[in-house]
């Protein structure tokens, strides 16, 4: 292509701006709402155009931050299921989203990502911010595409089009992901005010940005209406990882989950992610953490029904590992390989509920579901029964004045918190903490957790953007997943949801307390790993008008959720001793109730 700059159809910085505005415009009809902006020259006609449609309706977020914007943009698209836009400027700006991209690669989370840059007459050439931005995030997209190398203007309204739903297509083709697309400007760069009132008045007359159209995945449904040689009326194990599909699939996963447990009576090992906890009619296990330290030969399954990808737990890794047996993985529109234990020896993704609705009516006439799936069925109710009546014993809401404790504090928030209200949980100790120790007994509710790359990137960034999608939501986090992302604080004064985030504050990285490093005296454990950090995170909390509460015994905990969840946003700090908790959680593995033991 040639790289002469562009004929000028009238002035080049209103015909940016134009290009801007029927790119942002078709992505709109294709039902992208959210924008997420981060400041720039360069992105200026991207930022005007923003602008110019937020009468249509568009929802403009902004954030100084690209790392904490994509991450925000990340919990809107997880919690919507429909692809979020973030918007940057060129050169190291378009490197901050990387880590953002790599969780939505790996989460299957949609997510479209513009970034303004230079023609290409001005790179490789020692042109000021010049950089090779179109590699930083390709190893992770779905999807890449460079706008006309001589500037997004010399691209007609037709050929911008075709780049808007090509791009929504691939970003929600299976699996779902990121797609970026690199988008030139020539400069002059910024249009003047009669050019923004001319295409005020144009959107005006149009209506605005068009009514969305729901934009359609290019999934197609797998051929085959077998049971892929699972028996029904054999015992067997259904085992539900994290949730991964989006808010729109989930009813009908629901319906046809609880269908095929009535028709085989297989018990449900349902991770902490799995939002099936706390749901009516489902037999469900939830001590299996616990239950499979010493696992017994009478629960081992012939046969098992793996959804999604794989639970936190080490010990149910383990265990399936050992299972042997028949194993089929059926995953929400995710054709890539779940199965890193190579123990799958047939798998779909189109889903359950596609699945069960292509099985053959044969399948679902039979009567009573078998005996021996009865008694197998009895024996993990039995299992389970023990485990939390146990549980319940060991991790009681604590006496005031006694200092809390991880695993009590995870099983209280899940009595506590109210019916239907959403928690996200940071990786490493709260999410696994969660799995172990949380009350199945309590509330239904949406649990999201971001273990697709399992870091403590964007923790609190990722949650504020759920907390805008759904309205309120609880976080549960560590110090060095907040500090991490102190910046994310900075959402507050734009959040229009109610977000609480509960603090562990523990000295630094309770999840290296859980490993067998401490022990050399020789390793400074403290400086090596655990790097603990001299900050108040009230004090810190304040500075960005975020109220907050210490909470010193759990016996507190009641009235400083109801205080919290009555602030815009608000910060509960725990303090817990990590060392401590790590020989707790030790304990109760090693203490839980012996198979068939009371």
């Amino acid at each position: 292509m040639s790289q002469e700059l562009p004929p000028l159809q009238g002035d080049r910085a209103e015909a940016n701006l134009r290009a801007a505005v029927y790119l942002l415009l078709e992505l709109t009809a294709l039902g992208m709402e959210r924008v997420v902006l981060c400041p720039g020259s360069r992105s200026g006609p991207l930022a005007a155009a923003a602008g110019l449609l937020l009468p249509g309706g568009l929802k403009l977020h902004t954030a100084i931050d690209e790392r904490s914007a994509g991450f925000f943009a990340l919990g809107l698209a997880r919690a919507e299921g429909k692809p979020a836009v973030v918007i940057t400027t060129s050169g190291t700006a378009v490197a901050n989203l990387l880590p953002a991209v790599v969780e939505a690669d790996r989460g299957a989370i949609p997510l479209l990502l513009l970034s303004a840059d230079r023609p290409q007459r001005l790179k490789n050439c020692g042109a000021n911010q010049t950089v090779n931005q179109e590699d930083f995030l390709a190893p992770c997209c779905r999807w890449f595409a460079q706008a006309d190398s001589r500037g997004l203007a010399a691209m007609d309204r037709a050929a911008l089009q075709a780049l808007a739903r090509r791009a929504n297509r691939m970003t929600l083709a299976a699996p779902m992901g990121p797609v970026h697309l690199n988008l030139p400007f020539e400069e002059p760069l910024h249009a003047g005010a009669e050019a923004l009132q001319r295409l005020a008045h144009e959107l005006a007359a149009m209506g605005g940005c068009p009514a969305g159209r729901s934009p359609r995945s290019s999934r197609e449904h797998e051929a085959g209406a077998d049971l892929l040689g699972l028996d029904p009326d054999l015992p067997g194990v259904i085992v539900a990882g994290p949730w991964r599909g989006s808010p729109g699939q989930w009813p009908a996963f629901a319906a046809a989950l609880g269908r095929w447990q009535r028709r085989c009576g297989w018990p449900l090992l349902a991770d902490g992610l799995s939002g099936l906890r706390g749901q009516a009619g489902l037999e469900l296990v939830a001590g299996y953490d616990l239950i499979l330290e010493n696992p017994d030969p009478a629960l081992v399954p012939p046969q098992m029904l793996r959804l999604g990808p794989l639970p936190a737990s080490r010990r149910l890794q383990r265990w399936l590992e050992s299972c042997g047996g028949h194993q089929v993985l059926i995953s929400e529109g995710d054709p890539r390989p779940l199965d890193p234990l190579g123990t799958v020896q047939a798998s779909r993704s189109d889903g359950l509920s596609a699945w069960c609705s292509a099985l053959p009516a044969t399948c679902w006439q039979a009567g009573q579901t078998a005996k021996a799936n009865q008694a197998f069925l009895a024996s993990w109710q039995a299992a389970e029964s023990r485990t939390q009546t146990w549980l319940n014993a060991q991790l009681t809401h604590k006496a005031a004045g006694s200092r809390p404790d991880e695993p009590s504090l995870a099983r209280a928030l899940s009595q506590l918190l109210p019916s239907g209200l959403a928690v996200m949980l940071a990786s490493s100790s709260p999410v696994r903490d969660w799995e172990s120790f949380a009350d199945p007994g309590g509330p239904a509710r949406p649990v999201y957790g971001f273990r697709g790359a399992s870091g403590i990137d964007g923790t609190l960034s990722l949650a504020a953007g759920l907390a805008e999608s759904l309205g309120e939501l609880v976080l549960l986090c560590g110090d060095l997943a907040l500090l991490h992302d102190a910046n994310g604080w900075l959402w507050h004064h734009q959040l229009r949801g109610r977000l609480t985030v509960v603090l562990i504050e523990n000295g630094g990285g309770g999840i290296f307390e859980q490993l067998p490093i401490r022990a050399p005296a020789s390793l400074d454990f403290e400086r090596l790993f655990a790097m603990g950090q001299p900050l108040d995170h009230t004090v810190l909390a304040s500075a960005h008008g975020v109220p907050s509460r210490r909470i010193g015994s759990l016996a507190e905990l009641g009235d400083a959720l109801a205080w919290a969840l009555e602030q815009p946003v608000a910060l509960l700090e725990v303090r817990t001793d990590r060392q401590a908790d790590a020989l707790l959680r030790q304990r109760l593995r090693q203490d839980a109730p012996a198979r068939g033991s009371e």
